[in-house]
């Protein structure tokens, strides 16, 4: 089992930064593309991230065009329950990347919370 899990989208520069980071530590990894249909997470498993997050759970939604698409708001996400339910229909809104080490789990977002949080 990997010492830290990466919800990780190889397109955005900040996900492959956390990964990198990871690499450059010697950190072992698990590394889950979220953005294929085969490796989203499921409920069981959104639940348990929300569970672990030490950000604002509402933070875990990206705000994005596909945000506005679907005719989302913030009230829409107010709740661990709302973003489970928003998470689980559209996986793609998933912020990223988030790490998960020892029952804890961040956003990677500022770059620079990525490398203390793996050091912990």
């Amino acid at each position: 089992m990997a010492d830290v899990v990466i919800f990780h989208n190889p397109n955005c520069s900040t996900s492959r930064h956390a990964v990198e980071q990871a690499d450059a530590a010697g950190v072992d990894v698990e590394v889950v593309k979220y953005m294929l249909k085969a490796e989203r997470p499921d409920r069981a498993t959104l639940e348990t991230l929300v569970a672990q997050l030490e950000d604002p759970v509402t933070d875990l939604v990206r705000r994005d065009a596909v945000f506005k698409k679907l005719g989302l708001s913030d009230a829409d996400v107010a709740t661990a329950a709302q973003v489970v339910d928003v998470l689980t229909e559209h996986g793609e809104l998933l912020q990223r990347p988030v790490l998960v080490k020892d029952g804890v789990a961040i956003i990677g977002r500022p770059k620079d919370r990525v490398a203390p949080f793996l050091r912990s």
